[in-house]
């Protein structure tokens, strides 16, 4: 009883200390960030947290990868970072300041004219993936027959996809497919090969890069096959050679994630911590569409089923 009241005491202590930080430092925690410029909206994801004591912040640019900030401060009320650059790129400002809940910043340096909203991710409460759940009808995205069932992320290019042998697949540098339908809580199925050296992507919910690469025989890595793109590696390299059909199976529900891949458990009811380069947008508590990345190498796809999840227990 005397360790259950101690822990209970450290728990208060723990969340009082928190909320005080919260209030002191209202810059700390997630952002999920919507920008506009001239080519549009697009999506930005930010967390800024200490470290040691010092001010610290991650940052992802549209794509690529989740990147720890070389600069970051606070002065005068709003919050100062520059993203890495490359050695002849010019450097990139974001300011901020806190306005009711939201971070509103704008973009200076280069060309860049862009103004952006941030706000706090969802409370995504308790989720298993691996609980017993309750499924609803299967979609069936593509069944070897058509492609109506999918529209393209660029609407002013060509799409690159066709249908071969039953087969769908891209040429390289093809259009992102995006499914007609959206979904919340599911579980996928996708069976595909890969050409050599080839790569791919699926995306749940359009904001989650689940990788499709050619890593045969390589170590676990989380740029590797089934990583949560450069957030979380899988646990083991399950990926089968180039030209061998693979079997990825996926459940997610709220933020809880779990994978296999020909049979082998890649991820285990991890925590997503936020969007993957790439995303279609950063709006975490709304359904979302699968995404297909068509615009690296060479794959098929000649089955993938998505499932609704109705209720879980």
């Amino acid at each position: 009883m005397r360790a259950r009241t101690l822990m209970s005491a450290l728990a208060a202590v723990l969340i009082f200390t928190a909320v005080a930080t919260a209030q002191e430092n209202p810059f700390l925690g997630k952002w999920d960030i919507t920008a506009t410029g001239p080519s549009g909206k697009f999506p930005y994801w930010l967390e800024v947290k200490m470290e040691d004591g010092m001010l610290a912040g991650y940052f992802l640019n549209r794509g690529g990868s989740v990147l720890k900030l070389p600069e970051i401060s606070i002065e005068n009320g709003e919050l100062i970072f520059s993203p890495a650059r490359g050695a002849n790129a010019p450097k990139i400002v974001h300011r901020a300041r806190v306005d009711e809940g939201r971070l509103l910043g704008t973009v200076t340096g280069g060309n860049a004219q862009i103004s952006w909203i941030g706000v706090r991710p969802p409370s995504w409460g308790i989720h298993n993936a691996n609980a017993r759940h309750r499924f609803g009808t299967p979609v069936e995205l593509f069944d070897g027959k058509s492609l109506d069932k999918w529209d393209v992320q660029f609407k002013d290019r060509e799409s690159g996809w066709s249908i071969e042998d039953g087969l769908m697949t891209n040429i390289p540098r093809a259009n992102n497919l995006v499914s007609k339908h959206q979904f919340e809580n599911f579980r996928i199925r996708a069976e595909y090969k890969l050409e050599e050296k080839s790569n791919s992507g699926i995306y749940l919910r359009g904001r989650y890069e689940l990788q499709v690469l050619d890593d045969h025989g390589k170590d676990p890595d989380s740029h590797g096959h089934m990583g949560l793109y450069s957030r979380v590696k899988p646990l083991v390299n399950a990926s089968l050679p180039p030209g061998q059909w693979q079997v990825m199976e996926a459940i997610i529900v709220g933020n809880r994630l779990t994978v296999t891949l020909n049979g082998k458990k890649m991820h285990d009811n991890i925590v997503i911590d936020g969007i993957t380069g790439g995303a279609l947008d950063a709006n975490e508590g709304a359904p979302g569409p699968i995404m297909l990345q068509g615009d690296h190498g060479k794959v098929y796809f000649r089955r993938i089923t998505v499932t609704p999840i109705m209720a879980s227990k």
